[in-house]
């Protein structure tokens, strides 16, 4: 497989002022394959892996030890029964969520050992509280993580580029990758069969690497309820007892708020006389396990869209496409083929796939509707300079009159279109087809344009 997030590895390493890298996300997004990708790639003789949740023994001794850098550096030679030499060995500590002194640890290793290159990985990392086991609840991982001592890399899922690199449709790829748009007219049928594939398969590495290998959805279907089913298991083991029922209620529930014509997120679909005061402990649980995405109403849409999100309104999805569908026991034939009576929930899974895409690409976004009347556009998204609207449809039928009451209210320079259409660029209107929509979104609406300006003017300063 390729990752394009491996980038930011190279990046890092070579960084003038590096600090040890964490990777945040949920939880079998790919995280250890990362690492171990990019040891074999760059310290392909020299790297030593310490996996937290195998050696509970060293998690036990390092947690009534000393943690300085040296002590650590042998007792991690004598578990591992190899050398870690700064300077040029990698280090890499998976699952360190299981040995909180080892993240606490991260902190003296930026101070008093700069030069060793050290990658962590772990899961639930952005948690803000843990179980105590008791029923109590208490601040956990606060104290031991090593803020403003790490850099933090967000591992999601795999974009739709990833996919179509991991099913060898590299060309397909490179097209797009070079705006050759006549091409991408020609092969759009391919295009839109392998969006449909992995509006099914979804993001999950296992999913996409069994779909890939077997060619069997089937077989794919089984690797998301497994995934599923460990999430569950997640819950009971991490969450605090006493707001385990209420992560349940909202995760097991996402599927159907998004099934509705209106998508916003409605607390009494929950249970009768449901308030917001009474879940947000729960729904701030799974937004810091990297499970679930927020997509808030911004109105009035100017910058930045956080400064003016109603945080009251919002829109619920899941992190991964091909793990809603699984919760929603969807068909797969379903999407492959299309249904009349599937038209709703088809649009929630588009709009799942573009806010991946973008939360991916770290575009922010939110949805708009006004505070009168009943236009909505399905998303807006930050611009270096402005917010732009963004209507997606599922189809080639892209009539959006939400689009049209928008731009009459707030004349923005242009509006974004994103369907089964192919690309054109008017002055008004830009149509972008959804399976080029994470390649080109970021030059679309200026920001890959404003990066390498940046970095030509810290090169010249």
């Amino acid at each position: 497989m390729q990752r394009e997030c491996l980038d930011e590895f190279y990046k890092w390493k070579n960084k003038r002022k590096r600090k040890p890298l964490i990777l945040m996300g949920a939880r079998q997004v790919g995280k250890t394959w990362l690492m171990e990708e990019f040891a074999k790639r760059e310290f392909p003789n020299d790297s030593v892996l310490v996996n937290f949740m195998r050696k509970r023994t060293l998690c036990q001794q390092m947690e009534k030890g000393d943690i300085d850098p040296d002590g650590l550096i042998r007792l991690l030679q004598t578990a591992t029964g190899k050398r870690i030499v700064p300077g040029k060995t990698l280090l890499l500590l998976d699952e360190i969520q299981e040995c909180p002194s080892a993240l606490t640890s991260l902190k003296f290793f930026y101070e008093d050992m700069p030069e060793l290159a050290v990658v962590a990985a772990g899961s639930l990392l952005g948690l803000s509280y843990g179980s105590t086991g008791d029923g109590n609840r208490k601040k956990a991982g606060v104290e031991s993580f090593p803020v403003g001592k790490v850099d933090r890399l967000n591992v999601h899922p795999m974009t739709f580029v990833e996919y179509l690199l991991a099913a060898g449709k590299a060309s397909l790829v490179e097209a797009v990758r070079a705006e050759d748009w006549k091409t991408v007219r020609l092969l759009s049928d391919e295009y839109i069969r392998e969006l449909k594939y992995y509006l099914v398969v979804g993001g999950m590495p296992e999913a996409v690497d069994d779909w890939v290998s077997t060619g069997s959805l089937a077989e794919a279907r089984r690797t998301q309820l497994n995934i599923l089913a460990d999430y569950d298991e997640d819950f009971k083991k991490h969450a605090p007892v006493e707001i385990l029922p209420k992560i349940r209620l909202l995760w097991n529930n996402v599927p159907s708020q998004l099934a509705k014509e209106n998508k916003k997120f409605i607390y009494s679909a929950l249970r009768p006389g449901a308030r917001a005061r009474e879940y947000e402990v729960a729904l701030e649980w799974l937004k810091d396990a990297g499970m679930v995405l927020m997509l808030n109403r911004v109105c009035p849409p100017r910058l930045p869209i956080s400064h003016y999100a109603d945080m009251g309104a919002f829109k619920l999805y899941v992190h991964d496409v091909g793990l809603l569908g699984a919760m929603s026991s969807l068909d797969p034939s379903v999407v492959l083929e299309g249904n009349a009576l599937f038209t709703n929930f088809k649009g929630a899974l588009t709009e799942q796939f573009v806010l991946q895409e973008l939360a991916a690409r770290n575009v922010c976004a939110g949805y708009w509707t006004p505070d009168e009347g009943i236009s909505e556009v399905d998303f807006v998204v930050q611009g270096t300079d402005t917010v732009y609207p963004l209507e997606v449809k599922s189809s080639t039928n892209t009539k959006a009159k939400s689009l049209a009451v928008y731009t009459k209210m707030y004349g923005p320079r242009f509006a974004i279109k994103s369907s089964l259409k192919n690309f054109s660029d008017s002055l008004d209107v830009r149509s972008l087809p959804l399976y080029a929509l994470g390649l080109c979104i970021r030059k679309m609406i200026g920001l890959d344009v404003a990066i390498k300006e940046e970095k030509a003017w810290s090169t010249t300063s």
